[in-house]
């Protein structure tokens, strides 16, 4: 029986925040995968090594995490006023599938910085040195999220010291702009609540706040659960009865949202919503080992991505963590004190993180006008991934 040869695709392998990806330009993919459905699919669950039942993305480009199992797709903009679309990929990692639902806020840190290198941002907008401003339209949530880059002596500038918890080694900084951050799928309090009532089946009922922003997000207090807000991932992760009764909470807070019409669709939407808790600022060591001081932080919050609670904080929840802190009367600012503010700075497992985010109310309708973070991006790997011709 006669085998296909692989095929050489151009890709770039970068860290953005606390995540990593498989970054490609639009036209450098094969024909059939330029435009979304199947064929592009199973392109990236090849690339990435999904769907592995050893959970372990041998024989491919993840890092069998959440947060190492992902692709990105960037082409010139075709919206007024934007430079570049990003286009997120979520890859499982046991299963044949990929979520597109929405964004991810650390490699968006990474966008910028892959674009001017790759030729798709006009020259005339960047600078010989100093800050580029790039436009970036977030094709998954379809929103405007602006990177300032560094440049040096008119490349990306990818070292420096701005030092990131979650990451081992100090970068240059990137912020980040998000944009009206409420995310695209409706108001940013679907319910049109700062609290709800959840009631999940089989687990009893929880106050939650339900919130659109950077991400859908369903939060919780610690203490409802069970929990003290400072736990790291083997507390959570090896635990099958918590992931479960997480899982389910997912389901019913996404059906709530009205993300999903039945509670089954929650399998095919794994990326969206999140799920995180919150506490009042506590001392506790960090999973590098360092401690955290309560005296440092305004709130403790853990959070889960893909079915597991993440390392670190994700990007795009990071944002919904402070636009909700910003909000007076929901969990997270309630956790966080209950006073108005335009910052927030919470503890993670890896350590802690700040966030800008300034609401208003108009005719009982919450809004940020956007949400500021710093996060780091560099390039691990750049060339060609393989891949087998049969795949795709």
């Amino acid at each position: 029986m006669a085998h296909l040869p692989q095929v050489k695709i151009p890709a770039t392998y970068m860290r953005g925040g606390t995540s990593k990806g498989v970054f490609f330009s639009l036209e450098d993919l094969p024909e059939a995968a330029r435009v979304p459905g199947k064929v592009r699919d199973d392109l990236l669950l090849r690339v990435i090594g999904s769907p592995d039942p050893y959970g372990k993305q041998t024989d491919g480009m993840g890092g069998a995490t959440s947060s190492t199992s992902k692709t990105v797709i960037i082409s010139k903009s075709d919206k007024a006023d934007h430079d570049v679309n990003y286009l997120f990929g979520q890859v499982a990692i046991d299963k044949a599938f990929v979520d597109w639902s929405g964004n991810c806020g650390n490699l968006t840190a990474a966008v910028g910085a892959f674009a001017i290198s790759n030729g798709l941002v006009d020259a005339d907008k960047l600078p010989e040195n100093g800050l580029a401003t790039i436009n970036i339209w977030q094709a998954n949530i379809e929103k405007t999220i602006v990177a300032h880059v560094p440049m040096t002596n008119g490349e990306v500038q990818e070292t420096g010291d701005f030092e990131l918890d979650g990451v081992t080694f100090p970068a240059a900084e990137v912020e980040v702009e998000f944009v009206d951050p409420a995310d695209g799928e409706g108001s940013m309090f679907p319910t049109g609540q700062l609290v709800d009532q959840l009631d999940v089946a089989g687990y009893g009922s929880f106050q939650a706040t339900l919130i659109n922003a950077g991400i859908p997000t369903i939060f919780l207090n610690a203490v409802e659960l069970g929990y003290t807000g400072t736990e790291l991932q083997d507390a959570i992760n090896g635990d099958a009865k918590a992931l479960a009764k997480f899982e389910s909470i997912r389901a019913h807070g996404a059906l709530k949202m009205g993300l999903i019409q039945s509670l089954d669709e929650a399998e095919q939407r794994q990326h969206t919503p999140k799920v995180a808790f919150v506490a009042p600022a506590k001392d506790y060591q960090a999973s590098s080992g360092s401690n955290v001081s309560a005296n440092d932080i305004d709130v403790c919050v853990r959070a889960l991505s893909m079915g597991k609670l993440h390392h670190a904080m994700m990007g795009t929840a990071a944002v919904a963590i402070g636009t909700a802190a910003a909000i007076p009367g929901t969990l997270v600012n309630l956790a966080a004190g209950g006073n108005e503010r335009q910052s927030v700075t919470f503890g993670h497992p890896s350590g802690t993180l700040r966030v800008g985010a300034k609401a208003s109310e108009t005719e009982g309708e919450w809004s940020v006008d956007r949400a500021i973070m710093s996060r780091s991006a560099r390039v691990l790997m750049e060339g060609w991934v393989r891949v087998p011709q049969d795949a795709f």
